[in-house]
């Protein structure tokens, strides 16, 4: 079982039926991981809104680029490219925001960040990538 105590059923459900998805942190640099993600995310159907406040109102993998979480809603899942450190503001606004999962990528853990999500009946996958369990979980 992996940190976030979440079975390959579960993670397999929320790559299936989640659409609405916020990846704060994207990057224009194509050699950035959360730019491989978003692109592949995007490829595969879902409805992603970038969010980087430095890269507002400019466009990437053909999408505008939101300032903040607010201005991405409405929303059912937030991927956090942000260092562990740096994740409670983004699980705030998620929480408030009434999204419904919260994915921290791989390397990013923050257990209170985590307990705050889940005490507010948020989903929380950590230290995951959804490139990576789509592939492992043999997904098209």
């Amino acid at each position: 079982m992996m940190i976030d105590g979440l079975d390959d059923a579960s993670i397999r459900r929320i790559l299936i039926t989640t659409r609405r998805i916020a990846l704060v942190g994207a990057s224009a640099n194509p050699a950035r991981p959360s730019n491989e993600v978003l692109g592949f995310l995007l490829r595969r159907g879902y409805d992603v809104t970038p969010v980087n406040p430095g890269l507002a109102g400019q466009t990437l993998h053909g999408r505008a680029i939101a300032a903040s979480l607010d201005a991405a809603a409405p929303l059912e899942m937030v991927d956090l490219f942000r260092a562990s450190d740096k994740v409670m503001p983004a699980v705030r606004d998620t929480v408030r925001l009434g999204a419904k999962i919260i994915w921290m990528q791989l390397g990013v853990i923050n257990r209170e960040a985590a307990a705050i999500a889940r005490d507010a009946g948020l989903i929380v996958v950590m230290d995951r990538c959804p490139v990576i369990e789509t592939a492992r979980l043999g997904l098209r």
